[in-house]
């Protein structure tokens, strides 16, 4: 570990004056948000005669308020705005193609996912030649690859950030309020006229226009501790109204039992999340730049961020196995009722051991977020087709995982699990040549 943080301090060193830490930070902060209220609301269950998956935002109602902080996929869509700006823009000035900027951004993000599913393609089809339920198999994947569904998304947005761009420096905030007044139109659809299918649109409208907020946040629109406490006040109040007076739920996750889920697909409630947690974190952006000044916790957000995807991936594969290796030691630790108060005083001791079974994940598979291309390039049509490919899969994967009763050999959905390498194999990216580089 001391190899990892000199190497961190090292290119933290480095850092040009010019780079705003305040979004590296804030990524940092986001993925870590995610990875803890995951690990904190997994509630295995064996009280019966079978294993319950489930949370605990289910059996303790009043924990869905906690998702009002641990949702920060608002808070990551926000800093990719930033940074997809600032990048496109370098590219744009340094004549640099679509196709050149694209193929970067792809590299980093589609690269460490692909090592992720042949790992689960290996434990399906071991648990199937164990006689496994394909049933089971599937609920496991499935919790395991929740992450997939935010990299689909996220990379589809990437996809058309030479057209947001451009509409915002044509339109500016105007662009941001487009969508805002598209999504409600699609809720308003989807909840009174019961045009279910149209709701998913949402997934564009809302995300892509906290992404447009990234643009704002660079070009000076959320600066200032006025405006961000302006920002934030806004998103609270609609929050609230939403929450006490509409028909939406409080928890800003999925939860089993409520008729309508604020994130699948994305609601209004989520983009008044955005709005909040904007202008908060904004609001203290000057004092936060000065600490992130300093050599300790700067180093400490490089470090985070040079292996950021791996954590985001694998954490909940992480959880898993060692959930698993509890159902082989005789569902050791897992009797606890998730309803009771006891349960909390465990979780301690849980969320130590899910941290230990992910830092060897971490090492042996950081490396690959240096992942190459297959050397040559290829055109920006064939990168984003390729890209659309990979998001489909990842999209059917986190929906249903990588196994059902009856869906092919050994139950493993083996049509949906090649399209993310079919995808990755379009856009030229192989992960092996990053590995090999590094």
């Amino acid at each position: 570990m001391s190899g990892l943080w000199s190497r961190a301090a090292a290119v933290a060193a480095q850092t040009p004056a010019s780079r705003n830490r305040y979004v590296d930070f804030l990524r940092a902060l986001s993925i870590g948000a995610v990875v803890l209220g995951h690990w904190i609301q997994a509630a295995p269950y064996t009280g019966g005669a079978e294993i319950t998956l489930s949370n605990a935002l289910e059996y303790q109602p009043w924990t869905r308020w906690l998702t009002w902080v641990f949702q920060v996929m608002p808070v990551f869509f926000l800093v990719g705005g930033y940074s997809n700006g600032v990048s496109w823009q370098s590219a744009s000035q340094k004549g640099k193609s679509y196709a050149e900027w694209l193929e970067a951004r792809l590299r980093r993000l589609l690269g460490p996912v692909l090592a992720l599913l042949a790992v689960w393609v290996l434990l399906g089809a071991g648990m199937g030649l164990g006689g496994v339920d394909a049933g089971l198999v599937g609920g496991l994947s499935q919790m395991a690859l929740i992450p997939t569904w935010f990299l689909a998304v996220y990379i589809m947005v990437v996809l058309v950030v030479p057209l947001t761009y451009a509409v915002w420096r044509r339109f500016g905030l105007w662009s941001f309020w487009a969508l805002v007044a598209a999504a409600i139109v699609d809720d308003v659809l989807f909840l009174a006229a019961d045009l279910t299918v149209v709701g998913w649109a949402n997934y564009a409208f809302i995300w892509v226009a906290v992404h447009q907020l990234g643009y704002a946040w660079r070009d000076g629109y959320t600066a200032g501790l006025g405006r961000g406490a302006a920002w934030a006040a806004l998103g609270a109040a609609a929050l609230v109204g939403m929450v006490m007076f509409g028909p939406y739920p409080v928890g800003m996750v999925s939860v089993p039992g409520d008729e309508i889920s604020n994130s699948l697909p994305p609601k209004l409630p989520m983009l008044a999340l955005a709005l909040v947690h904007t202008g908060l974190l904004l609001s203290i952006e000057g004092p936060m730049r000065r600490w992130l000044d300093r050599a300790v916790p700067w180093t400490a957000t490089v470090l985070v961020n040079g292996m950021i995807m791996t954590i985001f991936l694998w954490h909940l594969t992480a959880a898993t196995l060692v959930i698993g290796v509890a159902l082989l030691l005789g569902d050791v630790g897992l009797g606890v009722d998730p309803a009771t108060g006891g349960w909390w005083t465990v979780r301690p001791l849980w969320l130590a051991v899910y941290a230990l079974a992910l830092i060897p994940c971490v090492l042996a598979f950081g490396r690959l977020e240096r992942s190459g291309s297959a050397g040559r390039s290829r055109p920006g049509w064939l990168l984003a087709g390729g890209a659309v490919v990979a998001c489909a899969g990842l999209a059917l994967l986190a929906l249903g995982g990588i196994a059902a009763e009856g869906a092919g050999p050994l139950g493993l959905r083996l049509w949906v699990l090649a399209l993310p390498f079919a995808g990755a194999a379009l856009a030229g990216v192989n992960p092996l040549a990053g590995a090999r580089a590094g």
